[in-house]
């Protein structure tokens, strides 16, 4: 499998770089950071009417591009080395992800055009108090003398589900949601939750509306605030049945190692870009008559971060290729490798950059933090390299 791109991929990124290099400077990045929302909608309606990005790899007949994951790979490294504010990731990757692998025709047909032109926010709810995925299996909930359940978040800690459905009763098909979701990406501003929640007939997919009723959303705090958090508590909350009951444990699976792989991309634009940083400082800064670049330990810490962010892109470009294969075991493997060894890689290199830039490198000013808060929250981000290289080893048996 080669990874050489085509003129057209090449063409792509030179367009998302130039719009980036406009749309999100460190200026920029700094100013929606500290805002509630972390993102520009004017920027948003532009990336999906000007570039259609939002729906690049979705098929035509909901309004995309019809383009690949290999495509979508190269507008996220470039998302990655500028840092975009934006809920790409939960929207774009997260809750189309899971549209498109769910098995609702009527859903994706209803639901992934808004998603796609922007004028819907969509994210994936579907972790546990420890950030984890709740995949636990799930007790049938007590009954009341009245025959009401008694299923609730609260049963978590007695061995029931964090989050369950019932049947709304009201004879239309709906359901309601009690319970909370934890650590959801962009959680406060989505307009479409995408939740995960126990039913009668397993851990099923929800859509509930940004606005309905009983839906509480508690903003968190975050170490990278370029990237926002939420948990979502859910009160009675309706909501409606994506797919069939029991049908989100595999879809999950597959929507996450996907997700794996964009974040691998995404840290590889970040690891680029860091690296960058280091090599124009160690050229400019000049130390006893001489660029600090020209000592062998400068060096050799430049070139240790070469071959990390070489060794990136290798492993998220293969990852983006075998997304776009659609081969589910090849899959498993990649997205597995790839967030192992670019999460860490771009976590080491983000570190040395900071070490390179010295005195300069430990103020808060400095981009090189902004860098590294990202490159450690995206490592930790759908399981730490740990989790992912003890998932490679039972793909492979070893």
């Amino acid at each position: 499998m080669g990874l050489v791109f085509s003129d057209e991929q090449e063409e792509l990124r030179r367009t998302v770089r130039s719009f980036l290099e406009r749309t999100s400077p460190e200026s920029e990045v700094r100013r929606l950071m500290e805002t509630a929302d972390g993102y520009d909608p004017a920027v948003w309606r532009q990336m999906a009417e000007q570039l259609g990005l939002q729906g690049l790899h979705v098929p035509a007949e909901y309004g995309g591009s019809g383009f690949g994951f290999v495509e979508l790979g190269i507008v996220l490294e470039e998302m990655g080395a500028f840092l975009l504010c934006a809920p790409f990731l939960a929207s774009a990757v997260l809750a189309t992800g899971a549209l498109l692998d769910a098995a609702d025709p009527a859903a994706r047909a209803e639901l992934l055009p808004g998603l796609v032109d922007g004028s819907s926010i969509g994210t994936l709810a579907f972790a546990g108090p420890t950030g984890r995925v709740d995949t636990a299996p799930a007790p049938a909930p007590a009954t009341t003398a009245g025959g009401g359940s008694t299923g609730s978040a609260e049963a978590a800690g007695h061995g029931g589900p964090l989050i369950v459905a019932t049947r709304s009763g009201s004879g239309d098909g709906g359901y309601t949601l009690r319970g909370t979701r934890h650590f959801v990406l962009d959680g406060a501003v989505a307009d479409l939750l995408l939740v995960t929640a126990w039913a009668d007939g397993g851990l099923s997919l929800f859509a509930v509306s940004g606005d309905a009723p009983g839906l509480i959303r508690s903003p968190l705090p975050v170490m990278d605030l370029t990237r926002k958090q939420a948990d979502l508590t859910f009160s009675g909350t309706p909501a409606r049945l994506i797919g069939a009951e029991g049908d989100a444990g595999p879809l999950l699976t597959r929507v996450l190692r996907l997700a794996c792989v964009a974040l691998a991309n995404e840290s590889t634009g970040g690891a680029r870009a860091v690296l960058a940083q280091a090599v124009r400082y160690a050229r400019e800064r000049v130390q006893f008559g001489r660029p600090i670049g020209s000592y062998q330990a400068v060096k050799h810490s430049c070139a240790d971060m070469l071959v990390a962010v070489e060794g990136s892109r290798s492993a998220a470009y293969h990852a983006a290729q075998v997304a776009a294969s659609g081969d589910a075991r090849l899959l498993a493997r990649a997205a597995a490798m790839a967030k192992a060894y670019v999460g860490e890689a771009y976590f080491s290199a983000a570190a040395e950059n900071i070490q390179i830039h010295g005195g300069i490198g430990f103020t808060w000013e400095h981009p090189a933090h902004l860098y590294f808060k990202r490159a450690k929250t995206s490592e930790l981000l759908f399981g730490d390299p740990v989790h992912h290289r003890g998932l490679l080893a039972d793909e492979l048996e070893i």
